[in-house]
């Protein structure tokens, strides 16, 4: 298995446990869950982008990418705005 080197806050179960899909390469590769008080506090929303550092399979630690997420998020609503587009065409 490759190296993950970035996770993606998938969803928050309870309000107290994240699930975490990790990438490679942008590609999902493995998931994990953790408490969501180990999330830096800015990235405890779904679609929140962070770096990984894995010391084997031990998350060690998590650091948020503001610029990251907010350019996938942008990338997803396009994505939406153009497949709803060519609903409306229809």
């Amino acid at each position: 298995m490759t190296e993950p080197d970035t996770a993606v806050l998938d969803r928050i179960v309870d309000g107290e446990t994240a699930v975490l899909l990790l990438e490679a390469d942008g590609t999902v590769v493995d998931e994990r869950t953790l408490a969501v008080e180990r999330l830096p506090e800015e990235g405890r929303h779904e679609g929140a982008v962070f770096d990984v550092d894995l010391e084997g399979e031990t998350l060690r630690e998590l650091t948020y990418r503001s610029s990251e997420t907010q350019d996938r998020r942008q990338a997803m609503q396009e994505r939406f705005e153009r497949l709803s587009e060519r609903f409306d065409d229809e």
